[in-house]
C-alpha cells in the first residue's frame, strides 16, 4: 500500500501577507472586553470595540486567521442566502427590511475597513457571479433574487445561458443563467484576516496568539477567562469561534452543524488558458446544494471549491471530484495540475441565517455564517461590539434569539453525510431534467 501523501499547505497560507507578532497570554490581566476567536468575526468586532476607546483583549487558540477565516474561497458575497422578501415575512416588514439592507452592505463595510486602514490582500471588486445548474435554480431562486434586490437599488443582472458562458469561460453546456451582483467581489482571504489584525493592533487593541481560553466563569460582576498561561478579568466578554465552536459555553456547540469544505488550486494557469476563464476578475458560485464555488487568484492559480470528501487534512489524493469539477467546467484548464488542497469548516444553522445570542448578562455570541462569512463576519463583528457597548438588542440588524440547539447533535457526523448523499440525487436529477440550456427563456 503507497504511502498517504502529505498536506501540501494551503495556497492562502503561501501567498498571504507576513503575519503579525502576536505574544501568548501570560499571568493576570484586567480589561473592558475579551473577544475569543481571531477570526474576521472576532477581529472586526475588536477592532470596531478599540476604534471606540474600548480595551481590548482577543484571545486566539493558534493564530489570526487559522481557521475558516484562512481557509475559504475569498469570495465577497452581499446579504444572506433568504431572500428580502422571505425576511420581511419571517421577522416583520420592518426588522426583516433592516435585515436585509444592513447585510446587503456587508461588503461595503468589507471595502471600507480596506481602504481605511490599507490592508494589501488583492480585493477585486468586480461583483459576484451565482451560476444556475438548472431551470428550477433560475426561476425558484435567481430571478427572485434579481426582482427583489433590484427593486431595492441594486442594479444586478440576469444572464442567459450564452452570457453566462462567456462571462464565465465555460462551455454554454455548463449552466442555464447566471446573476451578476455588483457589490460582490474576491480578497485574498488569509491577508484579510491579518491586515484585519493589524488594523486591531494599530487601534490599540491587543492580540495574544497561541492562547487557547479553557475555563470561563463569573465572579461578581465580572468575567474570568483562563487559558493555560493566563487569567483575565473582563467586563464583558464576545464568543466569536463560530464553527470551530467547543464546549467552552454548555450547549452552545450544538447551535451549528460544522461541515467541511476544501479547495484545490492549480499552478499559475498559461496565459493563453488564463485570460480565457473570468476575464472579469469575479468569483462564482453555483446553485446546487453541494455547490462548488471558484474563482482565479492573483497569481493566476484557478481555484475549486466544493463538498470535502475527508473531514480534515485532505491530500492530493482526494481532490478527484475538484479535477472533475475542473475539467467539467472549464475543458481548457484540464490537464493543469493541481498544486494545493485544503479544508476548513463552515458553520450551518437550522434556518440558514446567522444568529446573534446574549448568553447570560455581558456574554455575548455572534455565530452561523452558513458560506459566507467573508463580508457578513466582519458585519457580525460590528454588531456584536455594537451590542457588547449598549444597542438595545430590538435595534439590531440581526434578531437577538436564544440559542436553538439541533436535536441530535451527537450524531450530526452521520446526518450529514446521509444529507449529502441525498442532495447530491436531488443535484443531479434538476440538472438530468433541465433539457435544452435555454428553457428557463420560455
Amino acid at each position: 500500500m503507497s504511502a498517504k501523501p502529505s498536506l501540501p499547505q494551503s495556497l492562502w497560507a503561501a501567498t498571504a501577507i507576513a503575519p503579525g507578532h502576536y505574544p501568548e497570554a501570560r499571568g493576570n490581566i484586567t480589561v473592558q472586553t475579551v473577544v475569543v476567536g481571531a477570526g474576521y468575526t472576532g477581529l472586526s468586532a475588536a477592532l470596531h470595540l478599540a476604534a471606540a476607546g474600548q480595551n481590548v483583549l482577543v484571545l486566539e487558540s493558534a493564530e489570526p486567521g487559522w481557521g475558516a477565516s484562512g481557509r475559504n474561497g475569498g469570495q465577497i458575497i452581499s446579504g444572506l442566502k433568504i431572500h428580502p422578501d422571505e425576511l420581511e415575512a419571517m421577522f416583520g416588514a420592518q426588522a426583516g427590511a433592516r435585515m436585509a439592507l444592513t447585510m446587503g452592505t456587508s461588503s461595503e463595510l468589507v471595502y471600507s475597513l480596506i481602504d481605511r486602514y490599507g490592508i494589501e490582500c488583492h480585493d477585486r471588486r468586480t461583483g459576484w457571479i451565482q451560476a444556475a445548474h438548472a431551470p428550477v435554480a433560475m426561476d425558484d431562486m435567481l430571478r427572485k433574487r434579481f426582482a427583489q434586490w433590484n427593486a431595492r437599488g441594486v442594479d444586478s443582472k440576469l444572464l442567459d445561458r450564452d452570457q453566462a458562458a462567456a462571462m464565465i469561460g465555460c462551455a454554454p453546456g455548463n449552466y442555464v443563467g447566471a446573476w451578476v451582483d455588483p457589490r460582490g467581489g474576491v480578497l485574498q482571504p488569509m491577508s484579510w484576516a491579518r491586515g484585519l489584525a493589524a488594523a486591531v493592533v494599530k487601534e490599540g487593541g491587543r492580540i495574544a496568539a497561541n492562547s487557547p481560553v479553557t475555563r470561563l466563569r463569573e465572579e461578581g460582576n465580572r468575567w474570568v477567562v483562563e487559558t493555560p498561561a493566563a487569567v483575565v478579568s473582563a467586563e464583558r466578554v464576545l464568543l466569536a469561534t463560530n464553527a470551530y465552536t467547543d464546549h467552552l459555553w454548555p450547549g452552545l456547540r450544538q447551535t451549528v452543524v460544522p461541515v467541511s469544505s476544501f479547495q484545490a488550486a492549480t499552478v499559475p494557469l498559461p496565459e493563453d488558458i488564463r485570460k480565457t476563464i473570468l476575464p472579469g476578475g469575479q468569483g462564482v458560485t453555483d446553485t446546487r446544494r453541494l455547490l462548488h464555488y471558484f474563482r482565479l487568484d492573483h497569481t493566476g492559480r484557478l481555484v475549486m471549491g466544493g463538498r470535502s470528501p475527508v473531514d480534515d487534512d485532505p491530500t492530493l489524493a482526494d481532490a478527484d471530484s475538484l479535477r472533475r469539477a475542473i475539467a467539467r467546467t472549464f475543458p481548457q484548464a484540464a490537464g493543469v495540475p493541481l498544486e494545493f488542497v485544503w479544508s476548513g469548516k463552515v458553520a450551518l444553522t437550522k434556518d440558514s441565517l446567522p444568529h446573534i445570542h446574549i448568553l447570560a448578562p455581558n456574554l455575548f455570541t455572534a455565530l452561523g455564517c452558513n458560506g459566507r462569512g467573508v463580508a457578513n463576519a466582519a458585519m457580525f463583528g460590528k454588531l456584536l461590539a455594537s451590542l457588547a457597548t449598549g444597542t438595545p438588542p430590538g435595534e439590531l440588524a440581526i434578531p437577538v434569539t436564544a440559542p436553538d440547539r439541533f436535536l441530535f447533535h451527537a450524531f450530526q457526523r452521520v446526518g450529514v453525510l446521509a444529507a449529502a448523499t441525498y442532495y447530491r440525487v436531488l443535484d443531479q436529477l434538476e440538472t438530468q431534467r433541465r433539457g435544452t440550456m435555454d428553457t428557463w427563456q420560455r
